[in-house]
């Protein structure tokens, strides 16, 4: 596990074997089950998560009672209310493991002082910000430019981690559409 996250944090920062002992330190490791909350809207956000095995969505639920899924994050990914946990506020988001999920957990304070500690950490903290700020907007773009169809098999195509791990009533939730619509397109492609 450790040797995932030192090879992680190594494709983006240079962080000496040594130096690794002491930043895992700041992290806790935690074993969560399939449809565990880990942030409920509502609640402070004082977590950051990386995943080391398994999966997790971040949603939230409309005035409708409809909850929509607004990011996933899979082996190697962050997941957090980024603005609530920097402002350490309340978080408008529920965060919920799709599958028993292997997690390594940093509050807030912690990743202060591990950044003072290894300010090149910023480095890698930055861009792993970068490419989660990317990606949104390529899904905004995605959902402007593409029909429904369209948006549904750009993301089985591109993403086929999450397309074969995660259940297809969360994917709908994700891209905007129905799960009954994902069924039709399944059936159609099948054919």
């Amino acid at each position: 596990m450790s040797d995932q996250f030192f090879t992680h944090i190594n494709q983006f920062a240079a962080v000496s074997r040594e130096d690794f002992q002491r930043i895992i330190m700041f992290f806790e490791f935690q074993n969560v089950s399939k449809k565990q909350v880990l942030i409920e809207a509502g609640n402070s956000c004082s977590h950051n998560f990386f995943v080391l095995k398994g999966c997790l969505h971040m949603y939230f639920t409309n005035e409708k009672g409809i909850e929509r899924t607004v990011q996933f994050a899979i082996d190697d990914w962050w997941m957090t209310d980024c603005l609530a946990y920097l402002n350490q506020t309340k978080s408008g988001f529920t965060i919920q493991a799709v599958e028993d999920t292997q997690l390594l957990s940093i509050t807030f304070d912690g990743q202060e002082q591990l950044l003072e500690e290894f300010p090149q950490l910023e480095r890698y903290f930055r861009i792993m910000y970068q490419i989660g700020y990317g990606s949104s907007l390529m899904k905004m773009k995605h959902m402007f430019d593409f029909s429904k169809e369209e948006i549904y098999l750009h993301f089985t195509e591109h993403y086929p981690d999450f397309a074969q791990r995660v259940p297809q009533y969360l994917i709908a939730s994700f891209l905007g559409l129905t799960p009954e619509y994902v069924s039709e397109i399944r059936a159609k492609k099948r054919s």
